[in-house]
């Protein structure tokens, strides 16, 4: 058998992959089929007015108050807005027919009120989240759960903060 002249060095695959994974990361290249701008996800992390925000999320669907059926797990007080832990539990069958699609957290008086989104699928088998937060000031924050249906609901608490998070 002839000796493989044409080899590539394990070192020049390596540097490869890594243009190709953060080429990919950036999202420079599309690997998937061109969506038009309209077909695309609402972008998240803007900076706007909460009013703003959920307007362009919601439309004029009317974000109804969700009682006992949605938890949203968050401290009255925080100590460090830097790092704020909620916790979101919504009381859904979690079915093809019914279930959570998304959980959205807003923080109304932070520059970028969107604070984290997240989607579900029924897959998923409970409607829950839990993630660390940044808060600026005392603000209310609001846990909005949109159902496979189209409903809105939503709770809200307000958190005091004594140490802002958000750097300015």
């Amino acid at each position: 058998m002839a000796p493989m002249t044409d080899r590539i060095s394990r070192r020049t695959l390596l540097e490869t992959l890594g243009v190709l994974g953060a080429v990919a990361a950036t999202g420079a290249v599309s690997l998937g089929a061109p969506r038009s701008a309209a077909a695309q996800a609402p972008q998240f992390g803007q900076q706007e007015a909460v009013q703003d925000a959920l307007k362009r999320l919601f439309g004029a669907r009317p974000i109804k108050d969700a009682g006992g059926a949605v938890k949203l797990d968050i401290p009255l007080i925080a100590e460090n807005g830097a790092v704020v832990k909620v916790g979101v539990e919504a009381q859904s069958p979690m079915t093809p027919q019914n279930h959570v699609k998304d959980i959205y957290l807003v923080a109304d008086k932070n520059r970028i009120p969107v604070v984290t989104h997240v989607a579900l699928t029924p897959a998923a088998g409970q409607a829950f989240m839990e993630a660390n937060i940044r808060l600026g000031e005392t603000t209310d924050v609001r846990a909005i759960v949109e159902q496979s249906d189209g409903t809105l609901l939503q709770v809200k608490r307000e958190v005091k903060v004594t140490v802002g998070g958000c750097g300015g």
